[in-house]
C-alpha cells in the first residue's frame, strides 16, 4: 500500500511523458528535489494540472517511494506565482533560477535555507520586484551548492574588508587594490559590482522590501557573474541564454 506525505514544495519544472502523463521535478522543503510522475485523466475535471504547473508553492500529498519514481497525488494550500506563470519576461528569469537549483544539487539532498529563499525569490518577483537583480541573488548564493564559492567579502590575501576590490580567478576571490599585482590578469571588474555581489550573498530574500541598481551596474554585475560560471561552473542553460536574447529584443524595442 502507498504510504502518503503531506510535504511543502515549489514546482521547478515538468514535462510532457507519453500522451497525457507529465514528469514533475518538485523542490520539497524536508526531502530536497526529487521527480515525480503525474498520471494524466481523461476527465478535466480530476485533473492534476493545477496544481503541478512551474512556479506553484503547496503542500503536496505524496507517495514517496525509496527508488524509482514517486508520485503526486493531490495538493491542498496551493498558491501559484500566477504573474510569474503568465509574464513572459517574469517566468524566463524564475525559469533560470529553478533550472540553476536543479542543476546544482543532487537528488534527495535537502536544502530548507535554499527552498526557503526560492520562495520569497518567486513571491518577490510575482510581487514586482526586480527579476533581473533576484535572478543575480540566486547566481551567487548558488556557488555554494556548486562547490566554486569565491570570497567577496575581503581581501584573499590580506583580509582586507575595505575595497575597492577586483576578482581574481586565480587567487579565488577579491584582491584590494595593495595586491593588483599579484595577479596580472585579474579581471578589472567594475568595484561597485563586487560590492553588490557580496551584499547579495548575504540577503534574506524574506525581507526584501525594494530593489534599485543602476542599468550600468546591473550590466557590470552579470558580466562578473558570468565569468566566475564560465570560468569555475562551467553549465550553460538554455533559459540563460533565453535571457539574453529576450535582453536584446527590449533594447531594440526602446530604441525604436
Amino acid at each position: 500500500m502507498a504510504h502518503l506525505q503531506e510535504l511543502e514544495g515549489i514546482v521547478l519544472s515538468k514535462r510532457k511523458y507519453k500522451e497525457r502523463d507529465f514528469l514533475v521535478k518538485l523542490f520539497l522543503k524536508d526531502v530536497g528535489k526529487l521527480m515525480f510522475y503525474v498520471r494524466g485523466s481523461k476527465n478535466p475535471n480530476q485533473s492534476l494540472n493545477h496544481i503541478i504547473e512551474p512556479f506553484t508553492y503547496a503542500t503536496y500529498i505524496v507517495d514517496l517511494r525509496k527508488s524509482g519514481l514517486s508520485f503526486i497525488r493531490d495538493a491542498k494550500q496551493v498558491e501559484p506565482y500566477t504573474v510569474v506563470q503568465h509574464d513572459i519576461f517574469k517566468n524566463a528569469y524564475a525559469t533560470y533560477i529553478c533550472g540553476l537549483i536543479d542543476a546544482s544539487m543532487e537528488d534527495r539532498k535537502i536544502a530548507n535555507p535554499l527552498f526557503n529563499q526560492l520562495h520569497y525569490g518567486l513571491e518577490a518577483i510575482n510581487n514586482g520586484l526586480d527579476a533581473e537583480i533576484i535572478m543575480n541573488i540566486f547566481e551567487v548564493k548558488l556557488l555554494y551548492y556548486f562547490g566554486v564559492m569565491p570570497q567577496l567579502h575581503a581581501c584573499v590575501i590580506c583580509g582586507n574588508t575595505n575595497g575597492p576590490f577586483d576578482f581574481s580567478s586565480k587567487f579565488g576571490g577579491v584582491l584590494c587594490q595593495h595586491h593588483y599585482h599579484e595577479d596580472e590578469h585579474r579581471l578589472h571588474a567594475d568595484p561597485r559590482s563586487l560590492f553588490y555581489m557580496n551584499r547579495f550573498l548575504n540577503i534574506n530574500l524574506e525581507n526584501l522590501e525594494n530593489i534599485s541598481v543602476a542599468d550600468e551596474t546591473k550590466q557590470n554585475i552579470q558580466s562578473v557573474i558570468d565569468y566566475i560560471y564560465d570560468e569555475s561552473v562551467g553549465i550553460r542553460l538554455k533559459s540563460k541564454e533565453f535571457i539574453r536574447q529576450m535582453n536584446k529584443w527590449g533594447k531594440l524595442l526602446q530604441d525604436d
